[in-house]
């Protein structure tokens, strides 16, 4: 089964967790990853500027980050796999920093990051975990979007 062909972005996010996840396991200094990531196959056709953007922004920010989300886990950061870790820290970066893309495209490419790389249920933590990180710092745009859709289904507004 061949699935649709991925877009630029969905591959700079995949690049992106990738050089994440190297710097989780081995602080590898960002330059080297970055140019280790611009070798792979298939990294020409990603959206290099958002590749560059969520890799650095992640790296820099990083502690940040992790007290973003950290209120929405029921466990230690420790105890976060490497890929549900990085894909939360770009996730993170993404509703904090980059308020042009929908908060709902920023959960569903976490959510199918998660499918692609991570365990099992992975992509159920992810999901609740940006829900709630979302509701807190795009609350603006959560509750709008909570009433297009009650207006799409014929409810009033509360």
């Amino acid at each position: 089964m061949t699935g649709a062909p991925k877009s630029p972005r969905r591959r700079a996010r995949e690049f992106a967790l990738q050089g994440v996840y190297q710097w989780l396991l081995n602080q590898s200094a960002l330059t080297a990853i970055e140019s280790q990531m611009s070798e792979v196959g298939g990294f020409d056709k990603c959206d290099r500027d958002l590749f560059v953007g969520l890799l650095r922004g992640t790296i820099s920010n990083a502690p940040e980050l992790q007290v973003g989300f950290a209120p929405y886990i029921e466990r230690p950061l420790n105890e976060l796999s490497p890929i549900e870790r990085g894909i939360l820290l770009i996730s993170t970066f993404e509703l904090i920093h980059r308020p042009d893309t929908p908060y709902r495209v920023i959960i569903n490419e976490a959510i199918e990051l998660a499918k692609g790389y991570g365990g099992t249920d992975g992509h159920k933590f992810v999901n609740g975990v940006l829900d709630k990180l979302a509701a807190h710092v795009r609350a603006d745009e959560v509750e709008a979007n909570a009433r297009e859709r009650a207006a799409a289904r014929g409810h009033k507004p509360a």
